[in-house]
């Protein structure tokens, strides 16, 4: 048992440090007195090692503050928004209402490395869609004082036109930081699909070049839009966005084929027992597959009229068959070896294809997403007003998924919009009856005041996000009810909503040199640790994130010995954490005994609920370890 007050701090793990000791682990000879020990670590890589100020990357004003804003630690949590969400209690995904870079923080301790799929259409900067308010400085403080000053000031969001000088430096110190957080939360065989148009995807894919390695680059996809924008006579119009695509790991990267689309189903159009099917000629075609490159592939074969048959083609030449004769005497067995007479009455082998499990290869040209103006109508259908101009597609999204998820992944959108990352999501759960979970996050941008979506009383695009989730939801499992698959998961059509916000204890700062003692006593030297107007909810909710949790956790009410505690269940059903976060009541010794007695694994209790007395936490502490129980103050 560990009574583990002091490892509940307001922040989150300082990066700089994480990278530090994991160097310390593998290069322990580059430590020197607990830092790092650059020109050793030079030495030991030797020529690896890039010399002199000449370099081959991306430079631009602000680079490395940009990158401090990703590394530096933030106090800020997330509050549950129980009015704001859906299905609380059983969905597994979520929305967040916040600013990205300070929620991708806070994801880390949990996320790091479960994310399968993140998919973002970041703005563009065309100078009209940048909408970060922040001036391109970066923290929680400028975000909580942006989202008052909304609310009180109506304060409009900010741009990055080109007048204003800087363009691409600010659009790239925006980015770069999220990206760089973003590649710590994707699985080892995950991958990023970044939506951009011809404005910025030749600095977009230098910076994603830099951020997850030149050698996990998959590909650009052009993606047809379906219009042409920009008439002036002078320009050339664009018909096409990108997408550009990167893994976690290359060398992990396995993706789906994208299923057979309907003009593809035409050309199966042969059937038997077992269906549709389309057949390819066993012999190997090509004028340089000959017997000599392969002569364990030159065998005969025995038609059905019992004449011996040779892989030979046009003119006389050997060719080969495409197989051995094993795996040939397998599709014979199996029924799948289909005889045809040529032209001239010579039979040859055809091998079955069924359009069942069948998929095709993915290419870099997308010409079969609906359109843009399509897209709109779609939201404009659910939401009763053409709020987007340019909405994507949810064929888009759902082709994605369909190349880079498995049925149970995890998908991350942290430019959520209008969502349709998550209603892609749920469609495609309802058609092939996957368990895909979504994780948005989107920022309060305010609707502009004369704007559709503000006369149809959406005040946020945050506020647009839920009310589509909704909406699509519902009408997606009115249209599947009945059509799961008996034994399949429900369909999940909820979610969790969160805000982001500041902590909601204390918060400290300390020199660098303070030693771990010292650093444990002035944590446990803190009283009223704990906000005054934090509800029990958005206490416990911060402090399962700082402990690692997810932000989907079966968490429920429960009176034990008289007190209102929160229990937090495993998988199994069982209690994993039970947790006590009321500072105003002064619990019993009894209490305590009988909350030690219902816990299984864990007990949190707030450090304010102890209301100064040591005796009665010494107490408590005591009681958790006779009985085996884990117990941390907060």
């Amino acid at each position: 048992m560990t009574d583990n007050t002091y490892e509940t701090p307001s922040t989150t793990p300082n990066f700089q440090t994480e990278l530090a000791a994991q160097l310390a682990d593998l290069i322990p000879e580059a430590i020197a007195d607990g830092k790092v020990d650059v020109e050793k670590l030079k030495e030991l890589l030797e020529s690896d090692a890039a010399d002199g100020s000449e370099r081959f990357g991306l430079f631009w004003p602000g680079k490395k503050r940009a990158l401090r804003a990703a590394q530096e630690p933030t106090t800020a949590t997330l509050k549950p928004d129980f009015d704001n969400s859906k299905d609380w209690e059983t969905t597994q995904n979520v929305f967040i209402e916040g600013d990205n870079l300070e929620v991708l923080k806070i994801l880390q301790k949990h996320y790091h490395a479960k994310i399968k799929l993140i998919y973002i259409d970041p703005p563009y900067n065309t100078g009209k869609d940048f909408v970060y308010p922040d001036n391109y400085k970066e923290g929680l403080d400028t975000y909580l004082e942006w989202t008052r000053q909304v609310n009180e000031e109506g304060k409009k969001v900010t741009t990055n036109a080109e007048t204003e000088g800087r363009y691409h430096s600010n659009w790239l110190n925006m980015m770069y930081p999220r990206l760089k957080l973003a590649r710590n939360l994707l699985a080892d065989d995950g991958t990023i699909f970044v939506s951009i148009s011809d404005h910025e995807v030749d600095n977009l894919r230098k910076l994603l070049n830099e951020v997850f390695g030149e050698s996990n680059y998959i590909g650009q996809i052009a993606v047809s839009k379906g219009t042409t924008t920009g008439q002036d006579a002078s320009d050339i119009g664009s018909s096409i966005d990108f997408l550009l695509v990167y893994a976690r790991s290359k060398t992990n990267y396995v993706p789906n084929g994208l299923p057979l689309s309907e003009g593809d189903m035409a050309r199966f159009n042969q059937q038997d027992e077992r269906g549709r099917y389309s057949t390819l000629q066993f012999r190997k075609t090509g004028s340089n597959d000959r017997r000599e490159d392969r002569p364990n592939l030159y065998y005969p074969l025995t038609a059905p009229d019992g004449s011996e048959v040779f892989p030979i083609g046009p003119g006389g030449y050997e060719s080969r068959w495409r197989t051995a004769r094993e795996q040939y005497d397998s599709w014979v067995a199996d029924g799948m070896v289909d005889w045809k007479k040529d032209a001239d009455g010579n039979f040859k082998p055809y091998i079955k294809y069924y359009l069942e499990g069948r998929t095709k290869q993915v290419s870099n040209y997308w010409d079969d997403i609906e359109g843009n103006k399509k897209a709109s109508l779609t939201v404009k259908d659910l939401l009763g007003a053409n709020i987007f101009d340019n909405p994507k597609p949810v064929g888009l999204i759902k082709k994605i998924l369909h190349i880079a998820t498995d049925r149970d992944s995890i998908v991350l959108d942290f430019f959520s919009g209008s969502a349709t990352t998550a209603h892609a999501v749920m469609q495609l759960n309802a058609e092939d009856g996957g368990t895909r979970r979504h994780i948005q996050v989107q920022l309060p941008e305010p609707t502009p005041k004369d704007s559709a979506a503000r006369r149809a009383n959406y005040e946020t695009i945050a506020g647009v996000a839920r009310a589509r989730m909704d909406l699509a939801g519902n009408k997606i499992a009115s249209s599947a009810a009945g059509q799961l698959e008996t034994g399949s998961a429900p369909l999940d059509v909820g979610f969790r909503s969160y805000k982001l916000s500041d902590t909601n204890f204390s918060k400290w700062r300390l020199s660098s040199d303070v030693d771990e003692d010292s650093l444990q006593q002035h944590l446990l030297s803190l009283r009223d640790s704990a906000t005054d107007d934090a509800t029990p909810d958005e206490l416990l909710t911060e402090i399962l994130l700082k402990q690692g949790y997810s932000l989907t956790e079966a968490v429920s009410p429960a009176e034990v010995g008289g007190l209102d505690v929160r229990l937090v269940r495993d998988r199994d059903g069982d209690v994993a954490v039970l947790a006590y976060l009321n500072e105003h009541v002064k619990p019993t010794l009894e209490q305590l005994r009988a909350l030690v007695d219902e816990a299984q694994t864990r007990i949190i209790v707030l450090e304010d609920a102890f209301q100064g007395d040591d005796e009665l936490k010494t107490n408590l502490s005591q009681l958790a370890q006779s009985k085996g129980i884990e117990l941390w103050t907060a």
